[in-house]
């Protein structure tokens, strides 16, 4: 068969049994192989489907500009699309993102413009805002904005539901997913629902995301947002495409869990995929011990391929430094915390405590900085060194409330976070924070650190 472009070859991918890794597991699992895609990832499908419906809405012209915040596999595809259409593309990464991905974009003529990670997505510096300021100063450009634009969840009702349905014969009892800008998930839900309204269907969260909690108790919780590693699964925000409605259940994994599966696909499958495949077997695995019976059909999406990930969960290296390799065993802050007494309470101040209560405090336990509390949300930091600079600058801030004079919070970080993780946020930063199971919140400091490693 001869194709006009490569545009034509998106879709129709294969499904594959998993043998070894769910050898444990009662009934079937198959996973939808999504690398067989041109641009190596389930994101061709929305890409082509955001671009066309654009052109058709005439938000996109002859000569125009794609203009994208990505993590990498849907820029590729909407570099495919413009390399075929006769379109320029830009696009915004996170600084967390592979170099393979950032490398692979400029290869098809993407320029890429790299934003931080850890802001807020309001932030100006933050790749959704970049995407949306170059929007609106670049003329006769288009902002698909995949978390938004329905034509993400279209794609995937459209195309990815109906080749599951029909590969398993209609078969199909369950269908798990990662959970990043919800089209894949929840696309496909949609359309596996309407087919058999008994499927159930799990998402995949990571720890960090906002989405599993929002699910069960329908709160937007800020505290549970925290920097992870993994690339593509997971949000701070609330995306349109997300459609709880259609997800029955959520599991999180964390980064390391979803490191070790996906060179466990590699080795053991044959499967050379990328982290968050990882994310997605683990955790449909994971609820699929406890609730799949002999007969059940379990089909587990795996969107992009290993080449994405070669300087990271393909690198010893790297692996070994973040504690994710299993031949090392490194603390973690789980493990410093869980050395504590049974009595730690968090040694805090309130933001209407006056200045000199904060200074008497530090005096009295010896600590160098403590966080700023309002009821019961941390809101705030006081250290002892700039606390000084300020109040040689103004004797009389020790008067005046916390409130006047404290700086930013300390960043809640994940319980599996490791040393190496710790040390690294801490040298950028301040101390961090993190939750125990009982949501009690500790303060983990450089000396904290130290300590573990000579313990």
């Amino acid at each position: 068969m001869i194709y006009n472009s490569i545009i034509e070859t998106i879709g129709n991918t294969p499904m594959i049994r998993l043998n070894k890794v769910a050898k444990d597991i009662k009934g079937d699992v198959l996973v939808k192989v999504e690398y067989f895609n041109p641009g190596n990832s389930m994101k061709d499908r929305m890409a082509i489907k955001m671009v066309e419906d654009a052109e058709k809405a005439g938000l996109l012209k002859p000569g125009g500009t794609i203009i994208e915040g990505t993590s990498g596999n849907t820029g590729m595809g909407l570099a495919l699309a413009a390399v075929a259409k006769g379109y320029k593309c830009i696009f915004t990464m996170a600084d967390k993102q592979s170099k393979e991905k950032i490398d692979i974009l400029k290869a098809v003529g993407a320029e890429v413009i790299v934003c931080p990670t850890n802001v807020s997505p309001e932030d100006p510096r933050s790749y959704y805002s970049v995407a949306r300021k170059l929007n609106a100063d670049i003329p006769n450009s288009f902002y698909p904005n995949q978390y938004d634009n329905l034509s993400n969840t279209a794609a995937h009702y459209e195309t990815t539901g109906p080749e599951i349905w029909k590969d398993t014969d209609g078969k199909i009892t369950h269908y798990a997913a990662g959970v990043g800008t919800g089209g894949s998930m929840c696309g496909t839900a949609t359309f596996l629902k309407e087919q058999n309204p008994d499927i159930i269907t799990v998402g995949i969260d990571t720890y960090g995301s906002v989405f599993k909690k929002y699910k069960e108790t329908g709160v937007f919780d800020e505290k549970e947002v925290y920097p992870y590693l993994t690339e593509g699964i997971g949000e701070d925000i609330l995306p349109k495409n997300v459609n709880f409605d259609v997800i029955d259940h959520f599991v999180k994994v964390t980064d390391k869990d979803a490191a070790v599966m996906t060179r466990r696909l590699a080795r053991e499958e044959g499967l050379f995929v990328g982290w968050s495949c990882g994310s997605a077997v683990h955790g449909a695995l994971e609820w699929a011990r406890e609730n799949l019976k002999e007969g059940d059909q379990m089909v587990i999406i795996l969107p992009d391929h290993g080449t994405r990930y070669l300087g990271k969960v393909y690198n010893d290296d790297w692996m070994r430094n973040h504690g994710f390799l299993e031949d090392k065993t490194y603390s973690t802050a789980r493990d410093i915390i869980a050395k504590r007494p049974s009595n730690y309470s968090l040694i805090s101040v309130k933001k209407n405590d006056a200045v000199k209560e904060a200074i008497a405090l530090m005096n009295k336990t010896s600590v160098s900085q403590i966080p700023v509390l309002d009821g019961d949300e941390v809101v705030g930091s006081v250290t002892d060194t700039k606390l000084l600079s300020k109040i040689i600058e103004n004797p009389s801030l020790k008067d005046a409330s916390v409130e006047d004079v404290m700086e930013s919070s300390m960043t809640f970080v994940a319980g599996n976070s490791t040393l190496d993780v710790l040390s690294s946020m801490i040298e950028k930063e301040k101390a961090v924070l993190v939750r125990d199971g009982k949501g009690q919140t500790h303060i983990i400091t450089k000396h904290d650190i130290l300590e573990a490693f000579t313990n």
